[in-house]
């Protein structure tokens, strides 16, 4: 099959009109370029993975954390081998895999991790696009981060693949109840 949409557009009408089962697995990617840290909130390839995930179906986004590395082999022979392992264990409810590969042949080895931060220096570079209308092109450049040797910005770095649980629920719980105490009766 073939569909054009957004990666998780292209899920949803994966389950909703065209298999006729449930697939045993969404395996989102392999996406050119680290989902690593904060990128998750911005990413196709994550996205993809989170909606399988509230369909009930074990779910993995897998990307290649680089742009200039293309041999995509050895991540999918890991992705094939993850695969290959969620069939026998499971993950908590509501959970799915986001993998990143370090760039390279042979990663020397696999870290469980958390998410690390990523932030961005933003730049919005004005243009004209062939009918002289303008648009704005966002480039600009990683910030430098200090990152904990647990997260997977640091596991990247390092040259290891990182594999780290996420859920879709961004609830901030522990904010729940201060905010009871704010009054919101007036408009």
């Amino acid at each position: 099959w073939s569909v054009n949409g957004t990666p998780s557009d292209c899920i949803k009408i994966a389950l909703s009109a065209i298999l006729d089962f449930p697939p045993d697995l969404v395996l989102s990617g392999i996406n050119r370029g680290a989902n690593l840290g904060s990128d998750v909130i911005y990413s196709g390839t994550v996205s993809a993975a989170i909606e399988g995930t509230m369909n009930g179906i074990p779910s993995i986004a897998i990307s290649l954390a680089s742009f200039d590395f293309h041999d995509y082999q050895p991540a999918a022979r890991f992705a094939l081998s993850l695969a290959n392992m969620m069939k026998i264990a499971s993950l908590p409810p509501r959970t799915l895999l986001n993998v990143n590969f370090p760039p390279g042949k042979s990663p020397s080895q696999v870290r469980i991790t958390r998410l690390g931060e990523r932030r961005y220096l933003d730049i919005f570079e004005q243009r004209i696009d062939l009918r002289g209308r303008p648009y704005y092109w966002l480039s600009g450049e990683l910030a430098t981060c200090e990152e904990k040797p647990d997260s997977d910005v640091s596991a990247v770095a390092e040259g290891a693949i990182s594999v780290t649980p996420i859920h879709y629920d961004l609830t901030r719980y522990d904010a729940m109840g201060p905010l009871m105490d704010w009054d919101f009766s007036a408009p």
